[in-house]
């Protein structure tokens, strides 16, 4: 039968691959809002065809909404759910790393949130909740956690 010592290398491991999913959420949502903000601001140059071509001077021509603040708007939110999926991932691979009581509960969800992000994400999520949900893994962390 595998003990504690197995279970806590298993949850180290994870902790660590929580972490390095932080970065690449971080890394590549970055580059991503920047992508973002340039395409919203038409500075593309020739690869920017469609609405956004010249800048915000067209926002007006869509929807309900008017004027050029709408493409703000939608950045900052893009600001803040990024921040959020870093800070989640992050705590989660701290929780684990320390042991902490909330570690355990704080990767499930994660995890489960995770899983939408394909691949990586997916890969993450399905070995956050092997690892983590199953009654004897949960006894076992709760052991450590102590």
């Amino acid at each position: 039968m595998r003990g504690l010592p197995y279970l806590e290398r298993r949850v180290n491991s994870l902790a660590v691959g929580w972490f390095i999913y932080a970065g690449l959420i971080a890394l590549f949502g970055v580059m991503g809002m920047f992508f973002a903000q340039a395409a919203l601001s038409g500075h593309l140059g020739p690869w920017m065809t469609g609405p956004w071509a010249h800048g915000h001077s067209r926002w007006h021509e869509f929807g309900p909404f008017q004027g050029p603040a709408l493409p703000l708007f939608f950045m900052k939110l893009g600001w803040l759910f990024l921040g959020l999926r870093v800070g989640l991932a992050a705590a989660a691979g701290y929780g684990l790393m320390h042991k902490t009581t909330w570690g355990r509960w704080v990767a499930i969800v994660a995890g489960i949130l995770a899983i939408l992000h394909v691949p990586l994400g997916t890969a993450i999520g399905i070995w956050t909740l092997l690892v983590l949900a199953n009654a004897r893994n949960a006894l076992g962390y709760d052991a450590m956690a102590r």
